[in-house]
């Protein structure tokens, strides 16, 4: 039984981690000796359940799960200064560490469109249901994919949550939470600043 790098039981991200440069090859290596690779990728900040389900679903579509990473910069300049919540360092390491998966790579903003997908040419190709609707793919750029994957497979979502989702309801738990103590304390401020009710009786 093999137990060492990326068939191993060891979690460290090393053993897992591929650059762009290098997953081709790998990738070549694998189909080499017979392994169907599947490929899906995403931001992954603030991993949750339904990742988690999303991810194992996509690796019982084949014997090898390469995971694309969204670096920090590249989910800036889609989302915005706030995100991610989780530095991209973490959000490997979390990745690397669940037992569906068996390559991470990280995916720069300055890497060409498809990239990964052209280094990799999976035999099956993971797209998220939920991602597809949001952003919608002109079929024309579906077509040119085509040409680098065995096949395309549309996942729903595992799951009801999103982090998109969580963060939105945090924010607004944490904005009511944050109004109803400004609406309680406020006349406390404004008659600490003015006087009690009584002194103002005296002053008359």
């Amino acid at each position: 039984m093999i137990d060492s790098g990326m068939f191993g039981s060891s979690v460290a991200l090393e053993d897992r981690l591929k650059t762009i440069e290098e997953i081709g090859q790998f990738a070549d290596h694998l189909k080499g000796i017979g392994l169907k690779i599947v490929l899906t990728q995403g931001s992954w900040d603030l991993l949750h359940v339904a990742h988690k389900r999303y991810i194992a679903k996509a690796r019982s579509h084949g014997d090898v799960l390469v995971v694309g990473v969204d670096s920090d910069e590249k989910i800036r300049s889609r989302k915005g200064e706030d995100r991610p919540l989780v530095p991209q360092e973490e959000r490997l390491e979390m990745l690397a560490a669940l037992r569906s998966v068996d390559v991470v790579v990280l995916k720069e903003l300055n890497h060409p469109k498809w990239v990964l997908i052209k280094e990799v040419r999976p035999d099956v190709l993971i797209v998220s249901e939920t991602t597809r609707k949001n952003k919608p793919i002109p079929q024309e750029e579906i077509d040119e994919i085509q040409k680098y994957c065995g096949k395309i497979v549309i996942l729903p979502a595992q799951g009801e949550t999103t982090t998109s989702a969580r963060i939105a309801n945090f924010t607004f738990t944490v904005a009511m939470r944050i109004r109803a103590a400004l609406e309680a304390a406020i006349p406390h401020i404004i008659e600490s600043v003015t006087g009690s009710p009584e002194r103002k009786e005296e002053k008359k």
